[in-house]
């Protein structure tokens, strides 16, 4: 009876509850809509991070975040990469070696970083710049003299396809070494400092240059099917990896996550905010219904019905609020969200074709991604933050003194 009762009394007023519910489900859709395009650029930004080469998880010597050094290397690196692959929770492992060096060609040097790979373990989907050749291709083998450029150095150095590159590094002694490669591809991220700066070399003729063994490194970037498991995934390599330190994405790019951290507390803030609006209008509409039949509260109190039992009617419709409103909100949110998850808004008019953050790509299209937790935490907080809104007019109704509220006009 309670249950029909708090139905019946919701929509005395129909005008003010379509407001209230409204009000509801337009908070479910903003927090639908904001949340969702936070996670999906959080997760481009990190993934676009992990594909310019250290991985959502990077295994790596000790020491070499806070003193990078050819010195440094993993000396186990096959049986590290082969260890991370048996992890269920890994699409892939791949053995890079990383260093510094001078291009040049007949009239023009300049100086850059190599990212050393084996062509025969890299895919577009983890490798940005194997994803952004534009011209020629990758290397075939990893023992050859190609070599991949970005875009900017390959016009600064004036090297086009075919043409012959010198590159000078050093060696763990510091022995100054040079080496002659082909241009056999060229990449264009969109990020200028990225194509200026960084060039791809044969993983196998790196090791010969820079006297690396066949088992060593610099360090494995292992590639996780859900970014979220990195925690996880490092926690259980560190067990089982030694002479090595293993590092998730945030804490081999702490500047990224410093920044996404920060992005994330303004957004919390956002959320709490519009929480206590939405709150405030359930507030609003329930003591208003209490106040405006103070009467009948008082003569249902006085035909026997017990105050408890008049505060949990008043909850009861505060319950109704906030599950109509969701449902509204959910009417509204699954087309939207379908639309801006499988199209978007395309920005690139205004951008142009690439965007970067501190020189890590993210996409010009604007779009929505959000986890089922996340779903069923918009759900809980709005359902729970109108209950609490109903506890005050909740609590009033059950003090309503009998005499007192019939005399009240």
């Amino acid at each position: 009876m309670l249950i029909k009762l708090a139905w019946r009394n919701l929509w005395r007023n129909r005008r003010r509850t379509l407001i209230t519910v409204s009000s509801v489900g337009l908070g479910v859709w903003l927090a639908t809509t904001f949340i969702g395009m936070a996670q999906h650029s959080y997760g481009s930004m990190i993934d676009g991070s992990a594909k310019m080469g250290f991985g959502h998880v990077t295994i790596q010597p000790r020491g070499y975040a806070d003193a990078p050094s050819i010195a440094k290397r993993v000396t186990n690196a096959l049986a590290v990469r082969d260890a991370a692959r048996a992890l269920p929770e890994v699409g892939g492992a791949v053995i890079r070696i990383a260093g510094q060096a001078m291009f040049a060609t007949a009239n023009r040097s300049v100086g850059g970083a190599f990212l050393a790979v084996d062509p025969a373990d890299e895919h577009p989907e983890n490798d940005l710049f194997l994803k952004s050749i534009v011209e020629g291709a990758m290397f075939e083998s990893s023992t050859g003299r190609g070599i991949v450029l970005g875009r900017t150095m390959s016009d600064r150095l004036g090297a086009t396809l075919g043409k012959k590159i010198v590159y000078t590094t050093v060696d763990d002694r510091g022995e100054i070494l040079s080496e002659v490669a082909r241009v056999v591809g060229i990449y264009d991220t969109g990020i200028r400092d990225v194509d200026a700066s960084t060039a791809l070399l044969p993983i196998d003729t790196a090791r010969r240059v820079l006297g690396y063994g066949p088992d060593a490194a610099t360090y494995v970037s292992i590639y996780l099917d859900d970014r979220r498991a990195a925690d996880r995934v490092r926690d259980r390599l560190a067990a089982a990896v030694e002479g090595a330190e293993v590092l998730a994405w945030h804490q081999s790019q702490p500047e990224l996550s410093g920044m996404i951290a920060l992005d994330r507390a303004t957004n919390s803030l956002f959320q709490w905010l519009l929480g206590l609006l939405i709150a405030a209008g359930v507030l609003n509409t329930m003591l208003m219904s209490v106040l405006e039949r103070k009467r009948e509260l008082g003569i249902m109190i006085a035909v026997g019905m017990t105050p408890a039992r008049l505060s949990l009617m008043v909850v009861i419709e505060a319950m109704f609020v906030a599950v109509v409103g969701s449902g509204l909100g959910a009417l509204a949110t699954i087309p939207w969200y379908w639309f801006m998850s499988t199209k978007g808004i395309d920005f690139a008019a205004l951008y142009g074709q690439e965007m970067d953050v501190s020189g890590i790509p993210i996409e010009t299209v604007i779009r929505l991604a959000i986890y089922p937790e996340t779903v069923a935490l918009i759900l809980s907080g709005v359902f729970g933050l109108s209950l609490l809104a109903g506890l005050y007019p909740a609590y009033r109704a059950g003090r309503e003194i009998p005499v007192q509220s019939i005399k009240a006009i």
